[in-house]
């Protein structure tokens, strides 16, 4: 049994106001993501299948609004929402964006490594 915090988390991407902190729990990896207010994700994902992430992510929105963009159009995810994310997105964070996410490690590797 885990507990993960932000602060003792490893920092996978960081930057102008974009931060990605995660660890691994099993199989799983536990992300903390703060994203700054137009921050959109497409184009890290471009050369992927559809340009979108592929990896499931299951979580909780604590701040902001954040706008999927899916093969059926966007989806607008708001502060204290549970969240599932089907493969096949890329955020875009309309405000100031914090959101915890929970991923299959061998899916969520496969797109940080993209």
């Amino acid at each position: 049994m885990e507990a993960f915090t932000r602060e003792a988390m490893s920092v996978a991407m960081e930057g102008d106001g974009l931060e990605i902190r995660l660890d691994e729990a099993g199989e799983m990896t536990v992300c903390f993501f703060r994203l700054p207010r137009g921050a959109d994700l497409r184009p890290l994902l471009h050369g992927l299948e559809g340009d979108l992430c592929q990896c499931p992510h299951w979580g909780y929105m604590l701040k902001g609004t954040l706008r999927m963009h899916t093969p059926t159009g966007p989806k607008e995810y708001q502060a204290g929402q549970a969240v599932y994310w089907a493969p096949g997105h890329a955020p875009e964070a309309l405000t100031d964006v914090e959101y915890v996410d929970f991923s299959p490690t061998q899916g969520l590797n496969t797109v940080l490594e993209h």
